[in-house]
């Protein structure tokens, strides 16, 4: 485990747009497991949620820049090696509270029957069965008499199935239906779950994709521009914030308009 310095680099505008300062909320006695934390995503959740009282480890498998919070190496398609990182997360913190799951890869833009069963299980690994092996072991962790919190960073391609990204689709849909599901059995406890549902957020990411996908899916957004990280922590900082108590198994749209349900 490292000990990183605070990242302060989240982005303040795109393409002209300049971002509102950000809403305030009370997150102290939040503690939080961010697992894909070193992505820009991630990034920009851990420091908004410091940012308002909450205390932050993060997780990923590498640390590309400086890092906002306590770091861990963890590979979350291993079930065990999440279970000995929740639980290492829970003595470090005296307890987890909240979990984001920011992982996320859209792997190679390619026809169906283009892929090789390797590339299908790979995306199928880090975009769902990860997310599943990391809710499983925070559940086993909340306390029943708190609050607690999962938030999952799914996808629009979750919800229309883009074109040439068919594994990182069927992930993201995966992902949405299992966050429905925890939600909805968990409805009558302390705990609440919700998905955010992205479309086209200006991370390295994009890099994966081919030019011209991404300039297909820019043209469904009508607000014009890609979101940024630091739009995707404000949604997320109030979905675990204490004002937000009536919602759970929710997918919360992010897409600039692109979303049609």
């Amino acid at each position: 485990m490292t000990r990183l310095s605070l990242w302060k680099n989240a982005p303040k505008a795109v393409g002209g747009f300049q971002l509102t300062k950000s809403n305030i909320y009370d997150l102290g006695g939040r503690r939080v497991v961010i697992a894909g934390g070193g992505g820009q995503i991630g990034q920009a959740i851990a420091l908004r949620m410091q940012e308002h009282g909450a205390a932050v480890e993060v997780w990923d498998l590498t640390f590309p820049g400086p890092c906002s919070g306590t770091a861990r190496r963890v590979d979350v398609t291993d079930a065990a090696a999440v279970g000995a990182a929740m639980d290492a997360a829970v003595a470090a913190m005296g307890g987890v509270d909240a979990l984001v799951y920011a992982v996320g890869a859209t792997g190679p833009t390619k026809l169906t029957q283009q892929y090789t069963a390797d590339e299908w299980k790979r995306l199928i690994d880090i975009n769902l069965n990860g997310a599943f092996n990391c809710i499983q072991s925070a559940l086993e962790c909340f306390d029943a008499e708190a609050p607690s919190h999962i938030v999952t960073i799914a996808s629009i391609a979750g919800k229309e199935g883009n074109p040439r990204m068919a594994a990182y689709s069927a992930a993201k849909a995966g992902l949405i239906a299992l966050t429905k599901s925890v939600g909805r059995e968990l409805a009558h406890t302390r705990t609440r779950t919700h998905a955010i549902a992205p479309a086209l957020i200006d991370t390295n990411l994009l890099k994966q994709m081919k030019p011209e996908i991404v300039a297909q899916n820019m043209a469904k957004i009508p607000m014009g521009r890609a979101g940024t990280p630091g739009e995707v922590a404000e949604l997320a900082a109030w979905l675990i914030s204490p004002g937000c108590t009536f919602t759970t198994g929710a997918v919360h749209d992010l897409s600039g308009g692109r979303a049609t349900y």
